[in-house]
């Protein structure tokens, strides 16, 4: 089972961000690098996702690992 990414919807997680009780994974996002634990702590608790995705496409979007963009099929 996979799970999305709350800050940049990237599918393909391995593990939930949050569980069932609201403790952190602790796992970085391979796409936008967020990593649940730290990083919502580090922006402060209010509108922690929408911040880091505002700055996060701010500068540019790019990929943390590059490697696990997936490839886009030509129709």
């Amino acid at each position: 089972m996979n799970y999305i990414c709350p800050i940049c919807g990237f599918d393909k997680l391995v593990n939930p961000p949050y569980d069932e009780k609201g403790n952190e994974s602790y796992d970085i996002c391979l796409c936008c690098a967020f990593e649940y634990g730290v990083d919502d702590f580090n922006y402060g608790l209010v509108n922690v996702f929408e911040r880091y995705r505002m700055d996060w496409i701010n500068e540019g979007a790019k990929w943390f690992y590059p490697s696990h963009r997936p490839v886009k099929r030509e129709r």
